[in-house]
């Protein structure tokens, strides 16, 4: 039986590394983008492949339209044609007041965080889109609390994962005749090893949450993964968040 095929992008750690383990576990070949840590890529493999899965670390920048064209090249060439793509690889560009933002960091932060996954996406039609002769597949986007709540310090992530949002909406209409689900998960305070707020970590700031705690990795990709599969096959469109009621 041949596996179906994902491609998680910023795969090496956090919640791209928890969301590839657990599309392995369910049944998918996965291929693992990373931009520069090839280790911790490679470690992600080969767990993957001691739990008798298939994956393949793919270093490639989303934020560069070549790179993302070699990206899926490489997935074809190596699993196959993909039916899911996770958009996760994100930069937030550091927190810090608005009228200290270099215009570098601005670019990098929309490069990575909303033209990435937005070419990533058009990538994916051209392998997905029942009307160029693929089999449909769906698209789940990472957005942020940070959309909603502004994020403090951190403008241009806030807005990118804003337009994160947007674009899901948009293009669950346009895509859905295609064959295409297209969703976002939005993850609230979630234990990472770059989840910090104003400096504190974010068990240090449990009492904010209904829930009174930080989320893990493992939680959000349990919602991505249902996303992915036949239980949401009626979803598209929607964002959900993994906020402890935040």
């Amino acid at each position: 039986m041949v596996c179906p095929v994902c491609i998680v992008t910023g795969a090496s750690r956090g919640i791209g590394a928890a969301t590839a383990r657990l599309a392995a576990r369910r049944g998918y070949a996965v291929a693992v983008n990373y931009r520069s840590n090839e280790a911790s890529a490679a470690q992600v493999v080969r767990e993957i492949e001691a739990g008798g899965g298939r994956a393949v670390a793919i270093r490639a920048d989303v934020g560069a339209p070549e790179d993302v064209t070699q990206l899926f090249e490489t997935t074809i060439s190596s699993l196959g044609v993909p039916t899911a793509l996770i958009n996760n690889a994100a930069e937030s560009g550091g927190r810090r007041p608005i009228d200290q933002i270099d215009p570098e960091t601005v670019q990098r932060v929309l490069a990575v965080t909303l033209a990435g996954p937005i070419m990533c996406i058009a990538a994916a039609v051209r392998c997905m889109s029942t009307t160029r002769g693929g089999h449909g597949g769906v698209i789940v986007n990472l957005s942020s609390q940070a959309a909603r709540t502004g994020g403090r310090l951190l403008t241009p992530y806030a807005g990118a994962k804003a337009g994160i949002e947007a674009i899901t909406i948009g293009l669950a209409r346009e895509l859905g005749p295609l064959g295409i689900r297209v969703n976002a998960v939005s993850p609230g305070m979630i234990a990472t090893d770059m989840a910090l707020l104003d400096g504190q970590p974010t068990a240090e700031r449990s009492s904010e949450i209904p829930l009174g705690r930080p989320g893990t990795v493992d939680e959000v990709a349990e919602a991505v993964l249902w996303l992915m599969s036949p239980s949401a096959s009626y979803v598209t469109g929607a964002i959900i968040p993994v906020a402890g009621g935040r």
